[in-house]
């Protein structure tokens, strides 16, 4: 794809918007030594999977190639490194020693999409080297790797963003807007459910995110992206946590068992089975290139070491007194969530591609799919928002909704910094390391909780506080 953004901003510019962006900090950061203004940015990406080559990878070679220029590419396997330059369109170096590219390259900004349990090994090691660090959600899978992170980000004082995308998409976004309107006056208590269908729930069983050591359960991983919408909805920090959950499903708990579903002798009994060799993008990035490490990008979901837990649900109590009533199914027929916000003035209730409220358009094999794909239009169709007042008739509100890209987020997010990184964003929807932290702190929360049969104290965990009013 060509580049047609008239847009082409400053490298000044470009770290100005890394600054606002990093907003929500934890501690205050000195002012950016922005250097020479006008060469283009230079970025390093860390993590050459999925995502990585992507979202962080190609759509920015793509769209903002006049901008920023990739100056290095790590990555464990060198297999994955070698499809990523393929796959991205660049001719830069690539390194196995994260630290090595940060010294040769000295990049203005590194990005980090490696598995969740190693992003504080790259988030620190960059700060430390003085580069400011995007990296993908979650921050990172535990508190102590958490409370490193902080450490790391106040002895720097450079900038960390967290890729929140949700935050993004206009559905969200107008939920937010209805909030800051008072349209149901003090928000007092949520109900929360979010539904992973049978083929994007099982896919996290495939994965390296089945294991509660690299990926912190789907309380970390999947959830951070709901923990971190509900604290930037009601726009305060959680304070407490209890939680139930159990791995029932997947796991040790089906039938058979095989090796990977590409050998498997139950394939034509198994109704989970996926057939790799059909996604060519999946075989060229993965199968092409486990003899390298062994990673297995269609493994059993029933194989014995997945220690996740594939039902969940808690309540948490907010430091402003909110209460919020959350669950994860990761098993579901259908693929959406639902959502209702109850206040002192009246409701908001809301939801997407629950097929018994909304006629939905895309098969549910390929809901996922459409929600990671790069592509797709404006406005593309409308999805309702209710409001219901105290004494009045509800009202029900059409927002425009973009089946690609989550929601239209993920698109948003990449104009805010490298097209437009000075422009005031009054939603607030920049995440800094704070947000980053809370989000996957209630996550972390959850699971101590679980395992100690108690509730769990947020400010327990780091030296964060909770504050009934974010910090922005």
């Amino acid at each position: 794809m060509p580049v047609s953004h008239s847009i082409n901003p400053t490298r000044r510019q470009f770290l100005t918007g890394i600054s606002m962006l990093a907003a929500g900090a934890a501690f205050a950061t000195e002012p950016l030594k922005l250097g020479i203004g006008g060469r283009k940015l230079k970025v390093v990406l860390v993590g050459t999977g999925i995502r990585g080559t992507s979202f962080w990878g190609k759509r920015l070679v793509d769209q903002y190639s006049k901008s920023l220029e990739f100056v290095g590419l790590c990555d464990n396997n060198p297999g994955r490194l070698n499809y990523a330059l393929k796959y991205m369109g660049v001719s830069c170096p690539v390194y196995s020693d994260f630290k090595r590219m940060i010294a040769e390259t000295k990049p203005d900004l590194a990005i980090v999409t490696t598995t969740d349990s190693t992003h504080h090994t790259f988030i620190i090691q960059g700060l430390d080297m003085g580069v400011d660090v995007l990296t993908e959600k979650p921050l990172t899978t535990d508190e102590d790797k958490c409370q490193a992170i902080l450490d790391a980000e106040r002895r720097s004082r450079k900038n960390l963003i967290v890729g929140f995308n949700y935050r993004w998409s206009p559905y969200m976004t107008k939920i937010k807007g209805m909030l800051m309107n008072g349209d149901i006056g003090k928000v007092t208590s949520v109900d929360f459910s979010w539904y992973l269908n049978t083929y994007h729930g099982a896919s996290y069983f495939r994965r390296w995110h089945g294991l509660t050591q690299v990926g912190g359960t789907l309380w970390v991983h999947k959830a951070t992206h709901h923990f971190d919408l509900l604290n930037w909805w009601l726009d305060s920090d959680p304070e407490e946590v209890f939680a139930y959950g159990d791995l029932e499903h997947y796991g040790e708990n089906g039938p058979f068992r095989g090796k990977n579903c590409r050998t498997c002798p139950h394939k034509n009994q198994c109704d989970f089975y996926w057939d790799i060799t059909k996604d060519k993008r999946s075989m060229a990035l993965y199968v092409d290139n486990e003899h390298h490490d062994g990673y297995i990008r269609d493994n059993c979901l029933f194989r014995r070491d997945i220690n996740i837990y594939d039902k969940m649900s808690a309540q948490i109590k907010y430091a402003n007194n909110t209460i919020l009533n959350y669950s994860l199914t990761t098993y579901s027929p259908y693929e959406g969530w639902k959502m209702a916000l109850n206040g002192t003035k009246g409701r908001i209730e809301a939801w997407q591609d629950v097929p018994y409220f909304t006629e939905v358009n895309v098969d549910q094999a390929e809901l996922h799919a459409a929600e990671m794909e790069q592509t797709g239009g404006d406005d593309l169709e409308t999805q309702p928002i209710i409001l219901h007042k105290l004494w009045n008739k509800h009202d029900v509100i059409p927002v425009n909704f973009e089946r690609g890209g989550h929601g239209g987020g993920d698109r948003r997010l990449h104009a805010q910094i490298f097209e437009h990184p000075e422009k005031k964003d009054p939603f607030g929807r920049a995440a800094g390391v704070r947000d980053g932290a809370m989000s996957i702190l209630i996550g972390v929360a959850a699971r101590k909780s679980i395992e100690s049969g108690k509730p769990q104290r947020i400010a327990e965990l780091t030296d964060l506080q909770p504050r009934a009013k974010r910090i922005v």
